[in-house]
């Protein structure tokens, strides 16, 4: 049957989407012109955070860009947020940007290395607790340096590959060709029981993997977008950052490694599944045989790999240069010493980080919306007038839980602005500063200034008073950035590396659906959060 017009501009929109999803987003379009008109744009800009929390909440049918997208367009088109509202926004976290683009892209050029490490934890540790722990371990230590992204594609891709070469195996199929992993019919009877329990063995590592991602990236400057975008605002370099969030960052980690052990060794939330010992002999015979097909040029990448992980974690940690400039330099030493010369090559690095790159400066068109009708203005003047660990404590609450259902960088994103625009707004009322507000706000986040410097310069009493509110301001920004980071871990909304892990294709594979993401990462979100919320309390 021949289509309409109509009908196929209706198949084209929003691609694959459902025709629910379809239908939603084009009452969104239709109905924000109209509440705009009639209730005003106070109430429409929240209609319209809404909404755009909505096509981040279903990532899973659609991934945002495109209907978040089209909702950031019509709200600049009808004047909720200018053009250079939404350019400066992204001009301010340009560092941001940088990291996405050149980071994300020179990890790529390092998973040889990474997925020799993982393999090996994998096939050569026998103890299920230890190897649990190891993946936690490993995903918390690499994220803290590298994309909490690329560790997760890694540690997918090793879990793929031996699922692959054992269901293969017990199908009778051969080593290449065509081959459905989801079918089990063509597994042998004998081999049933054993690939189900490898099945949840898989699932076991990928959330303690998934979850160590998280433990890691609320620990420094770049484990997370939301940490360079808070640090970029605080005027914080990787040293700085690291010890400003350390007093809820390190608690929270030793309570997540904690919380591995416990419900691996005691059996709860499902996880405690073993891999079966003929798999496991099966998957080190096949290691054995990859690892010697390597060859000396394959030996001498992985050391090229590690030199340079090695130059990436002190360029970090001394801050030779913005983050973004040294994944840059990661991706030239690297294609150099590795024989990554083909244009198409290099193509395939910045595949993951682009999208999500484009995604965040609709971000910041959102954001926009916020800052000109002044959407949060009642919200922060009430978490605000709290005072003291109470202040402190609802901050770190209010962000964990917008954070469950929403994306974390977007949560981030605007309680920093907001936050900080309120201190701009409380300096401007101190007398005698000789200079505006926001004047001295970016003086004394300046990362090149010394603060002192910059305070000793103004009157005694003036002084005193930037120097509580800019002190003041930090302990909110390490609230905003832990909530984001830590109570998020709850649903895979709030986690792109959760997100990017169901939407992989290991998740069918191994029977990971979205209900049972959230209860293996239930413990955790447990435990971690009222950590965090201890810490931010007592601690910060």
């Amino acid at each position: 049957m021949s289509q309409t017009l109509g009908q196929a501009f209706g198949k084209n929109f929003l691609g694959s989407a459902p025709g629910w999803y379809k239908k939603a987003i084009l009452v969104f379009l239709i109905l924000n012109p109209i509440l705009l008109y009639t209730v005003g744009s106070f109430i429409t800009g929240w209609v319209l955070i809404a909404e755009f929390i909505f096509t981040l909440a279903m990532a899973l049918k659609c991934y945002p860009l495109p209907a978040g997208g089209l909702l950031a367009i019509e709200a600049v088109a009808l004047g909720m947020a200018s053009p250079e509202t939404v350019y400066h926004e992204a001009l301010n976290n340009f560092e941001v940007i940088l990291l996405l683009i050149f980071m994300v892209a020179g990890i790529h050029f390092m998973k040889d290395f990474l997925q020799f490490t993982f393999t090996r934890i994998l096939v050569r540790v026998r103890s299920k607790i230890l190897i649990s722990l190891l993946f936690c371990l490993a995903g918390a230590v690499l994220s803290a340096f590298l994309d909490a992204l690329t560790v997760t594609a890694v540690i997918i891709a090793v879990a793929y590959g031996f699922y692959n070469v054992y269901h293969r195996f017990a199908s009778g199929s051969g080593a290449s060709g065509a081959h459905d992993l989801c079918n089990d019919q063509a597994v042998k009877e004998k081999d049933r029981a054993d690939l189900l329990q490898f099945r949840a063995f898989l699932r076991n590592l990928m959330m303690h993997g998934a979850v160590g991602t998280a433990l890691g990236g609320v620990c420094t400057l770049v484990g997370e977008p939301q940490n360079l975008l808070i640090g970029s605002e605080m005027g914080w370099h990787f040293v700085p950052f690291f010890l400003e969030v350390a007093p809820i960052s390190l608690p929270v980690l030793a309570v997540g490694l904690l919380t591995c052990i416990c419900v691996e060794q005691f059996h709860l939330f499902t996880y405690g599944a073993k891999m079966p010992g003929n798999i496991r002999s099966y998957l080190l015979e096949t290691a054995i045989e990859m690892e010697s097909k390597r060859g000396m040029q394959g030996k001498a990448k992985l050391v090229v790999q590690a030199l340079t992980g090695v130059w990436l974690v002190l360029a970090l940690a001394f801050h030779l240069a913005a983050v973004g400039i040294i994944g840059l330099s990661v991706i030239v030493i690297l294609t150099a010493l590795t024989g990554v010369t083909e244009e198409h090559q290099l193509g395939k690095a910045f595949e993951e980080a682009l999208p999500f790159t484009a995604l965040l400066v609709v971000f910041f068109s959102i954001v926009g919306v916020i800052h000109e009708q002044h959407l949060f203005k009642p919200v922060i003047d009430f978490v605000l007038s709290l005072q003291g660990q109470v202040q402190l404590a609802a901050y770190y609450m209010a962000n964990g839980i917008l954070s469950m259902i929403s994306d974390n960088v977007f949560v981030a994103t605007v309680y920093i602005s907001e936050t900080k625009m309120h201190f701009v707004q409380a300096m401007n009322a101190i007398p005698n500063i000789g200079m505006t507000g926001q004047e001295l706000m970016d003086k004394l986040t300046d990362p090149h200034l010394n603060r002192a410097d910059v305070l000793a310069q103004l009157p005694a009493a003036a002084a005193a008073q930037a120097d509580q509110l800019i002190h003041h301001l930090d302990k909110l920004a390490v609230a905003i950035n832990t909530g984001t980071n830590i109570p998020s871990v709850a649903t895979p909304n709030g986690q792109a590396a959760f997100l990017f892990l169901l939407t992989s294709a290991l998740a069918p594979v191994i029977r990971l659906s979205y209900g049972r993401m959230v209860v293996l990462a239930l413990p955790y979100t447990i435990t971690m959060s009222l950590t965090g919320l201890a810490a931010t309390y007592y601690l910060l």
